[in-house]
């Protein structure tokens, strides 16, 4: 039985990867900060990236390793490197130590931009190490990913329930069901032509969605008809100071988050796409914000 060493195991990803794999007869190793209860085929490891003995029981005897974990949202610059960057630099000494040669790095888009926010820098140093590494290494970097479990987006979804949905100013974006993302993780494992290669994934949709065009299959996600409205960068900006004053760190709406939002494009590019003989897109984006939008209203979330 092939193994799989896992770390973002217990996030939203993760989390979505874990049933696909075992599945398919994987065995899974995942990193944990928290106890969590048993489940078959899923061995946990305590510990976290900053921990190597934790990083070298997680990768031993594995066959992959699949590096999911990331920080998303941090407070300044210091906290996407302490996630991102050197966290992955764990993980790659972690491999090349326990002799695990495959190794899949989740990226982002952002990273395509690292000038944009310091969370597009810390991803696209986190590839330059991975990059680097002696490893049999790919990176995939996802557009914006939705499904059950989510909360990045949550609040987009209940702003759709109640008809009005802000948007950032005018550009297009891409998109992918979790569901589709670790279908392609688990694909990429014994895929040899996808070594060293950067892969940009997506929902097919060519030429992405627009803002608003996104925004409309979100009402029609949670049945309702929606407005839109565009926001303009200084009023995000205001937005962004107003949230750090009253939730101060943890606020979700930052100066980052906004030059990020602002950007025109964030559309997968079609000559970076994973092959076709490797892997597509199987959620059509309306069906899948759809299940999500159930799965919020069952989890009692929406």
């Amino acid at each position: 039985m092939r193994t799989i060493a896992l770390t973002g195991g217990t996030g939203f990803v993760g989390g979505n990867l874990l049933p696909l794999a075992t599945g398919r007869g994987l065995a899974v190793r995942a990193l944990t900060r928290r106890p969590m209860p048993p489940r078959e085929g899923v061995t946990w490891v305590p510990g976290a990236l900053d921990d190597p003995n934790a990083l070298a029981r997680l990768c031993r005897g594995a066959d992959v390793v699949i590096h999911v974990a990331g920080v998303i949202n941090a407070p300044d610059r210091a906290g996407f490197e302490a996630g991102n960057v050197h966290g992955t630099m764990a993980m790659v000494r972690a491999a090349r130590d326990e002799r695990v040669r495959r190794f899949i790095h989740v990226s982002s888009l952002a990273a395509r931009e690292p000038e944009l926010s310091d969370y597009g820098r810390s991803k696209r140093r986190s590839e330059r190490v991975v990059a680097a590494s002696a490893l049999d290494w790919t990176i995939v970097r996802p557009p914006a990913v939705y499904g059950p479990g989510d909360r990045e987006m949550l609040d987009l979804f209940r702003m759709a329930r109640r008809g009005l949905v802000p948007l950032p100013p005018g550009g297009r974006l891409s998109v992918i069901a979790a569901g589709d993302l670790c279908r392609l993780l688990l694909a990429l494992i014994d895929t040899r032509r996808a070594t060293a290669e950067t892969y940009e994934p997506d929902d097919g949709q060519p030429g992405g969605w627009s803002h608003r065009e996104f925004a409309e299959a979100l009402g029609a996600a949670v049945g309702r008809r929606v407005r839109a409205f565009s926001l303009s960068k200084r009023l995000l900006s205001a937005g962004a100071r107003l949230d750090r004053l009253i939730r101060r760190d943890r606020a979700t709406l930052t100066a980052d988050r906004v030059r990020y939002f602002c950007h025109p494009d964030w559309v997968s590019r079609a000559e970076h796409h994973p092959p076709m003989s490797v892997w597509h897109p199987a959620i059509p984006t309306p069906v899948g914000l759809r299940a999500t939008a159930d799965w919020y209203r069952a989890a009692g979330w929406l």
